[in-house]
């Protein structure tokens, strides 16, 4: 699999639980504008069998080095960021992974109950990175007991290995010279925007600014019965020029911390 291929495969997949992105998409496209890829990001577990090491294996073969590395105390998380080696236009990519340590025991053992009931060779599969949701999802006596505890560890349980979201780099889009801009039209159109932290997470001081939509809501099948969970979401970015000339490539960590509840199911009543 080449970058394109693979990058395509995690927008259909992106695209099929997150319906919005797909019209914002279009609407940016109708008004002239091209859409240019910032960065995606990609949720998973600390386990040894599908941590940040096995899902950036296929990036590294397709040409990405690791930049950044990151740390979310209060979420227990921590993620690393990707950039392409020869393609300047590649998308950089973001993996987080939940650090199931710090969770409690009980968490762990329902996670690690998940895996372990699993076709261990699923974690071999080179291309993980795309296949979802790889162990039974169906229980919301699970999702539930995870969600008391960690919105991310109950996103993954429903969703699994895919794209979380997509980013519209705001630098590229000719009509938009703000993040403000995008955002007041982006609301006007309809369209309800992550206000955790303030709607703009970021200022030009620290040479990134961030927007993001709520979470799409997915009817999932529980075997107890059907529920609309918290899907996929989209995200724009802005980033600033640095002393040296060169635009800032990484990322904030109190920043990213508000866009990760962009999936949170109490954002959804607000």
């Amino acid at each position: 699999m080449n970058t394109t291929k693979l990058l395509s495969k995690l927008w259909e997949q992106y695209a099929e639980i997150t319906p919005s992105a797909k019209k914002i998409h279009d609407l940016l496209e109708r008004k002239g504008e091209e859409i240019k890829n910032d960065h995606i990001a990609i949720r998973t577990f600390n386990d040894s069998r599908v941590n940040i090491s096995v899902l950036e294996r296929l990036f590294l073969e397709l040409g990405y080095e690791e930049k950044g590395e990151y740390v979310f105390e209060s979420k227990k998380l921590f993620a690393k960021h990707y950039e392409h080696t020869t393609d300047i236009n590649a998308p950089r990519i973001f993996i987080s992974e939940l650090e199931l340590e710090k969770c409690s025991q009980k968490l762990q053992e329902t996670v690690n109950t998940i895996l372990d009931n699993c076709d261990q060779s699923t974690f071999s599969n080179p291309e993980l990175v795309i296949c979802g949701s790889v162990w039974e999802s169906n229980s919301q006596e699970i999702y539930n007991q995870l969600l008391e505890e960690s919105e991310y560890a109950a996103w993954m349980y429903i969703y699994g290995f895919r794209a979380n979201h997509f980013t519209i780099n705001v630098n590229a889009l000719k009509d938009f010279d703000t993040l403000q801009d995008l955002n007041a039209f982006l609301e006007d159109s309809g369209w309800k925007l992550n206000a955790s932290g303030g709607k703009i997470k970021g200022t030009p001081e620290q040479l990134l600014e961030q927007s993001s939509t709520l979470a799409d809501l997915h009817m999932v099948d529980f075997k107890e019965g059907s529920l609309q969970i918290p899907s996929c979401y989209y995200e724009f970015a802005l980033r600033y020029t640095m002393s040296n000339g060169e635009l800032y490539q990484g990322f904030i960590t109190s920043s990213a911390d508000k866009i990760f509840e962009s999936t949170d199911v109490k954002l959804q009543s607000i």
